[in-house]
C-alpha cells in the first residue's frame, strides 16, 4: 500500500501581510514549501508527493521541485475557494491515480518543520486505527470566551489537544467523507479532523511536536529561522 503526501498550498496568506503567498516566501535562500517537500521526499515510507497549489504559482513549484531534486512530486492540483474545497480537490485527484486503501497524509505546506518521527507515527496510527491527526497536549490554562474580550469559563486542558498536520486517511475514506459532507451542506470546515467530527467520525491522535509550527505570521518566520539553526545542549536529557 502506498503513502502519499498531499501538501495544501492553495491559500494566499493574508495574515502574513506579504506580497506573495507565504508558502513561497524564501527563508535562508530556500522557499518555505521546499523545506516541506524535502521532509516528505527524504522519508523512506512516502511514495509520492502531490501539491494543491494556489493559481499562478504552478510553474514556480515545478521549477523548485527540479532545482531541489523533489523527485517524488507526482501531481500539482488546483486550489479551491477555501481549505475544505482545496483538500477535496486534492484527495479526489489522488483517487484517480491510487487505490482507495492507500494512505493520504494531508499536510499544511506552511508546516516546514515536520519530522520523520511525526510522519512515521501518523502512518502507523492510520494503519492501525483508520485515521490519524498529529497533535500535542495543551500546556497552558484554557479559558473560554464569547466575545474575545473577557472569560466565561474554564476548560480542563487535559481534555484538549492542539491539532497539527499531517492528518491521514485511506484515500477512499476521506473522499467519501467529503462527498457526504457536501450532501449535508458542510462546505467550510476548518480542517480534515474537524470535518470528521462534524460528520460524527472519531479521530485518533498521533505524534505531534511544538517544533511543528504553522507559519501564519511574520513572528512565526522568526521562530522558524531560529529552529533551523538551533542545537540542543549536550547536558539536556
Amino acid at each position: 500500500m502506498a503513502n502519499i503526501a498531499l501538501l495544501i498550498a492553495g491559500g494566499v496568506g493574508n495574515r502574513m501581510g506579504q506580497s506573495i503567498p507565504k508558502q513561497f516566501l524564501t527563508v535562508n535562500d530556500r522557499p518555505v514549501i521546499v523545506y516541506t517537500m524535502q521532509a516528505f521526499q527524504s522519508h523512506p515510507m512516502i511514495d509520492a508527493i502531490a501539491v494543491v497549489c494556489v493559481a499562478g504559482w504552478e510553474s514556480f513549484l515545478q521549477a523548485y521541485a527540479a532545482q531541489f531534486s523533489i523527485t517524488k512530486l507526482c501531481r500539482i492540483i488546483p486550489g479551491g475557494k477555501n481549505g475544505q474545497d482545496s483538500i477535496r480537490n486534492g484527495v479526489n485527484a489522488l483517487r484517480e491515480d491510487f487505490d482507495d486503501t492507500d494512505i493520504v497524509l494531508i499536510h499544511d505546506a506552511i508546516r516546514p518543520m515536520v519530522s520523520e518521527a511525526i510522519i512515521s507515527d501518523c502512518i502507523r496510527v492510520t494503519r492501525e486505527k483508520g485515521c490519524a491527526v498529529a497533535c500535542v497536549p495543551c500546556a497552558e490554562a484554557m479559558l473560554r470566551t464569547q466575545d474575545g474580550v473577557v472569560s466565561c469559563g474554564v476548560t480542563a486542558r487535559e481534555q484538549l489537544r492542539r491539532t497539527q498536520t499531517p492528518q491521514a486517511f485511506p484515500i477512499g475514506k476521506i473522499c467519501d467523507l467529503h462527498r457526504r459532507a457536501l450532501e449535508q451542506g458542510i462546505t467550510n470546515s476548518v480542517a480534515s479532523c474537524t470535518l470528521m467530527e462534524e460528520m460524527g467520525e472519531p479521530v485518533w491522535f498521533s505524534l505531534g511536536s511544538e517544533k511543528n509550527i504553522k507559519l501564519t505570521t511574520v513572528e512565526d518566520i522568526d521562530i522558524f529561522k531560529a529552529l533551523l539553526t538551533a542545537e540542543r545542549p549536550s547536558w539536556l536529557k
